[in-house]
């Protein structure tokens, strides 16, 4: 089978790679990362039976990912399950943002989601088969004086998988969505946490054993 996973690069987006290159999964990464991306490509396919092929895409740009989807939307059809282990945070994300930066937040932690579900639903629905596969976030259901448009996108993120499964319930469209606490990534890197950190390999094992529930 062959899953699409936004956001590949690190962390729990390297670790679904992994997991789902080990047993024989054929891949479609998509990060903004091309050295590290490459990289994670070339190493799955020297340890596993697996075809992997990278998009270089700019997630925080509704535009680019639009221009993607467009152009690559014949490529897209043969997939089976779609997974956005995708985010952005800044440490002075805060009600006085500047515009372009929540922007980039709304779309990365968002937007991207959004736009990808809505052309892979099409897909998925002429198939009446497929798995779309979402993550939150604990911070979306606090509203904090720090990570205020990070958590208010990922409340958003929330409400909208709610709705793509309530309106999926007679498909045979999986919609699967984990709301996670702090993972050891990219995004927890140096921060001083009053929780212990997450493991994303951990996890990306226990997204793979669900992937064909509903």
């Amino acid at each position: 089978m062959n899953y699409l996973i936004v956001g590949a690069s690190s962390g729990l987006g390297r670790d679904l790679a992994y997991i789902f290159a080990k047993n024989s999964h054929n891949l479609i990464l998509i990060s903004r990362d091309e050295r590290d991306t490459l990289a994670l490509k070339t190493d799955i396919e020297n340890k596993f039976n697996s075809k992997v092929s990278i998009d270089v895409v700019d997630c925080s740009s509704s535009e680019k990912v639009k221009t993607y989807i467009k152009s690559n939307f014949a490529n897209l059809k043969d997939i089976d399950g779609v997974l956005f282990p995708i985010g952005m945070i800044f440490d002075d994300d805060t009600v006085q943002n500047d515009i372009s930066k929540t922007n980039d937040l709304i779309q990365a932690n968002y937007g991207v989601v959004a736009h990808f579900v809505s052309e892979m639903s099409k897909i998925f629905k002429q198939k009446n088969n497929g798995t779309i596969v979402g993550f939150g976030s604990v911070s979306a259901y606090l509203g904090r004086d720090l990570n205020t448009t990070y958590a208010a996108s990922k409340r958003a993120l929330d409400s909208f998988f709610e709705s793509l499964a309530f309106g999926n319930i007679k498909t045979n469209i999986k919609v699967q969505f984990y709301v996670l606490g702090y993972l050891d990534s990219n995004l927890t890197f140096g921060r001083k946490l009053f929780l212990p950190k997450g493991s994303t390999e951990k996890l990306a094992k226990i997204v793979y054993k669900n992937i064909n529930k509903k």
